[in-house]
């Protein structure tokens, strides 16, 4: 065993201390928000719950259980998450596999053009005017196309790609395989890292969107959980201002705030503990080129 030098020690120490105030940070506003979400609403309106909760209060989430629109908006932002998740994969593989090989014809061109996305866009306003001319503003469809493909994964999932030893598809295709069966018999099964660290990153970010949602959907039946959150806490911050004195109604719709916020991050500290091993492998190998 190496004998750290006392600096070595005094950095151990001060790093410690420098991750757990982050980790605190971090996690601080969770926990809050749990707490809160079962606390009385008297004493989260005055500031009273901290670090523990206050009593045990679980009407907020027996009105927020039972609401009709929350189910509605919850079955949306499942069917938005899922269905979107898979159609953002599928592309991102198949522009990620042609891009990953060298005999690809205008392969740097390509790259370059595709690179350009990450720095550029056309804008909020173009590309809202852009999906109302194709019909796609208040659909489903429009919703699950809009931020389909994230440039920086197909770039992560080509580099994996370029990893996967050439031998091994000669070998397929002195057998007599094609592309899309080299594809999905080979490359994808030794992909298996990449792939569940890019669908964790896409349906987290499918199931937290909420601004083009916002913009697009005007029926209330099309609207996700998020869009929903983003209209009560709105509902509560105008209730509360309007208010001259703390009333009850206003105390309860901010508990409910949180125990709506509680109901919908559930799936995602159920999902993550599930395939957070796949993160570190699947960014490193992707990211470095071997």
């Amino acid at each position: 065993m190496v004998k750290r030098s006392q600096g070595e020690r005094i950095f151990g120490v001060f790093n410690t201390i420098v991750m757990l105030l982050i980790c605190v940070a971090t996690l601080y506003p969770l926990w809050y928000v749990i707490i809160a979400s079962f606390s009385e609403p008297l004493a989260v309106s005055t500031g009273a719950v901290t670090f523990l909760p206050k009593g045990f209060e679980p009407a907020s989430f027996k009105k927020v259980l039972g609401m009709d629109n929350l189910w509605t908006a919850y079955g949306n932002t499942v069917f938005y998450s899922v269905a979107g998740t898979s159609i953002s994969m599928v592309l991102t593989v198949l522009g990620a596999y042609p891009l990953s090989k060298k005999r690809l014809k205008g392969r740097r061109v390509l790259m370059l053009f595709i690179l350009v996305t990450m720095w550029f866009n056309a804008g909020m306003m173009p590309i809202f005017l852009n999906f109302k001319d194709l019909h796609l503003d208040n659909s489903r469809l429009g919703i699950l196309l809009c931020g389909t493909i994230d440039t920086f994964f197909v770039i992560l999932m080509r580099t994996f790609f370029e990893n996967v030893p050439e031998s091994l598809e000669e070998s397929a295709k002195l057998d007599g395989a094609k592309d899309l069966r080299i594809l999905t018999s080979i490359y994808l099964p030794l992909s298996v890292p990449a792939l569940a660290t890019l669908t964790m990153y896409y349906f987290v970010g499918r199931w937290n969107s909420y601004f083009w949602s916002m913009l697009l959907l005007n029926d209330q039946d099309k609207i996700p959980l998020q869009v929903l959150l983003k209209k009560l806490i709105v509902q509560v911050s105008y209730n509360m201002n309007e208010a001259v004195d703390m009333s009850a109604t206003v105390m309860t719709e901010q508990t409910v705030v949180y125990a709506t916020i509680v109901i919908a991050v559930i799936p995602m500290l159920v999902l993550y503990p599930f395939i957070q091993r796949f993160f570190v492998k699947g960014i490193m190998v992707g990211a470095i080129k071997g």
